[in-house]
């Protein structure tokens, strides 16, 4: 019964709410835990006060908060499809709450690190080392990936999973990605990023095979998947001496705490990166004012300590 239910669930997850990948997986792990504590039993006969030692003993075992969190929620999420179907009369996690997460603000690159990782000279991928890079494609390919993250705010997922010429519209100087829950979005591609674009797509030919539609290719002719994206993005800002670990999302977050600070416009950050509510961009207002606290610190005469 417990299987088949928890089987249920996440095949509607998949199928008719379209979840990613990386969510299904968040949830079977999260349903192990609830199935195991209900060891030999059904889910649907844990109680209330079981949920809650259940959760304790997560929190014994120094998980994460965040990662109790979103146990709980997928707890609650499970039950309440329950109770939609019948299956039980109340939801049991209902009223329960995790430990309090440490608020943590997203980190970003400064603009002036952003420029360290990122500005080159410019040229064609036939003038090799005057370019700055070396005569190696594969790192016209990781400029132009590094450029576009940051340039348009792309995720990691939205950025391996595009396709040539897709999405991409060097012409009109957007590009049009599928996001979360399937939901489309055009956003802005900057002139540098085009650019290296144009560089990398003049040597993609030279590693495609059997009409591999992804933009970004490996050196075998296959798409890239997202850790070599990471792998090769941290090897990037080891080289070029920013002085910090850089990951794809960095890219993303320094891209909306930059626009935020040159524009102030919330709406339109919120639409670029694709949040469904807004309470998700107000995020990047607190790295505004932490940044805007920074100049009032090294500016304002009254500001210093005696």
């Amino acid at each position: 019964m417990a299987d088949t239910s928890v089987a249920s669930f996440l095949a509607e997850l998949a199928i008719q709410r379209r979840a990613s990948p990386h969510t299904i997986d968040a949830y079977c792990r999260d349903l192990a835990r609830l199935t195991a504590l209900a060891a030999d039993a059904e889910p649907t006969a844990l109680t209330t006060p079981q949920l809650r030692r259940g959760l304790m003993a997560l929190h014994a075992q120094h998980l994460a908060p965040r990662s109790i969190a979103r146990t709980l929620s997928a707890w609650r999420s499970y039950y309440a499809w329950l109770a939609r179907r019948g299956a039980i009369a109340l939801n049991p996690a209902d009223g329960l709450r995790a430990p309090k997460r440490p608020h943590s603000l997203p980190k970003a690159l400064g603009i002036d690190q952003a420029a360290a990782l990122l500005d080159r000279p410019t040229g064609s991928p036939d003038t090799g080392l005057a370019t700055g890079l070396t005569n190696e494609p594969l790192q016209f390919r990781d400029a132009a990936m590094f450029e576009l993250l940051y340039s348009s705010g792309l995720r990691l997922s939205e950025l391996v999973s595009l396709d040539w010429p897709g999405g991409l519209d060097l012409a009109a100087g957007e590009v049009t990605v599928t996001g979360k829950r399937q939901k489309t979005r055009k956003v802005p591609v900057g002139d540098k990023a085009r650019t290296a674009l144009e560089a990398w797509l003049a040597l993609r030919p030279q590693f495609e095979r059997d009409a591999q539609p992804a933009l970004f290719l490996g050196r075998n002719g296959t798409r890239l998947t997202p850790r070599q994206v990471e792998s090769r993005l941290a090897r990037w800002a080891q080289r070029q001496g920013v002085g910090v670990h850089v990951h794809p999302h960095m890219l993303r977050h320094s891209f909306a705490s930059h626009v935020l600070q040159s524009s102030g416009d919330l709406r339109a950050v919120q639409e670029m990166l694709g949040h469904a509510s807004i309470a998700a961009t107000q995020i990047y207002t607190h790295l505004d004012f932490q940044h805007l606290a920074k100049v009032y610190d090294a500016a304002h005469p009254r500001a210093k300590k005696a």
